[in-house]
């Protein structure tokens, strides 16, 4: 058995991919999001669907922030494209399917994804074995984190003199100030007119009401697991932050505005709140 076959994919990103899933699968018409291309990669053992996690009513407003966090992503980097932008970065991708999902829009690019090297290593071997191909515009690039990204994209053709969409989803709250700080600063001197979008949670105070016991489950879970939270930002907090640290402007999008996406649904499904993501331009 090799080293690929062995590996296991990271919980997380296989929760993610499982209820980009269930969306399709079970929840009513029209979908957000239509992704079953992790499930694919993943082939989790029969019944999963069965698993406490993917429970179809407790789990229904994280399912529903998965799905409408990547196609607000979808959407935006779509437009840019539109507007002649030609890279685009994928910070800790995991399962990440927009290559595979969006290939008119994909192929417009050249597509960066940044991930530890035995995670890249079996994606690319599962996406062959499920039958896509690997086209010369997507370029995995494994790296340790621990030790830095740039230096490893710089050698994968990133071409730091042209702008960029940069994304980096579901990683800030696993980070210390320091290091979020590190972060903007670094990706602020991007070339002129680059895009900076980075998912944050907020404190506790400001989730809503109905919200904010499987908020609070999400945290003790993580320290559980033995990855904690470590930073909560305000909207405010992180514009001023992102502002400081260099960028020309930011904005916030709100769970609020990804309502849109869910308009007129009979079933109710809507996004929890929590998590908001910043767009910082250079």
């Amino acid at each position: 058995m090799s080293e690929v076959d062995k590996y296991v994919p990271d919980s997380t990103a296989v929760r993610v991919a499982l209820w980009r899933a269930i969306h399709v699968q079970m929840d009513p018409s029209p979908h957000v999001l239509t992704d079953e291309i992790g499930l694919k990669l993943v082939a989790p053992e029969e019944g999963w669907r069965e698993r406490p996690d993917m429970h179809l009513q407790n789990t229904a407003p994280f399912r529903a922030s998965i799905v409408a966090r990547a196609r607000f992503i979808d959407d935006f980097v779509a437009e840019q494209v539109q507007q002649g932008m030609s890279q685009y970065v994928i910070l800790g991708a995991g399962l990440d399917t927009f290559a595979q999902r969006m290939p008119d829009v994909a192929s417009k690019l050249t597509v960066f994804e940044v991930d530890k090297p035995d995670t890249q290593a079996w994606k690319r071997e599962r996406l062959q074995e499920i039958g896509y191909s690997l086209p010369e515009w997507l370029r995995s690039v494994p790296v340790d984190f621990e030790n830095g990204w740039w230096d490893q994209l710089l050698a994968s053709g990133f071409d730091p003199k042209r702008p960029a969409i940069i994304t980096s989803i579901g990683v800030s709250m696993y980070l210390t100030l320091d290091a979020v700080k590190e972060t903007l600063r670094q990706m602020s001197k991007l070339a002129p007119g680059s895009k900076f979008l980075m998912t944050f949670m907020l404190p506790i105070d400001l989730v809503d009401p109905q919200d904010k016991m499987g908020y609070e489950f999400s945290i003790k879970g993580a320290q559980r697991s033995g990855t904690p939270f470590l930073s909560f930002f305000s909207p405010e907090e992180m514009l001023k932050l992102a502002k400081d640290m260099g960028f020309k402007k930011v904005e916030h999008q709100s769970t609020a505005s990804m309502m849109k996406y869910f308009a007129g649904r009979a079933d109710g499904l809507r996004p929890s709140t929590g998590e908001e993501i910043l767009i910082a331009t250079t």
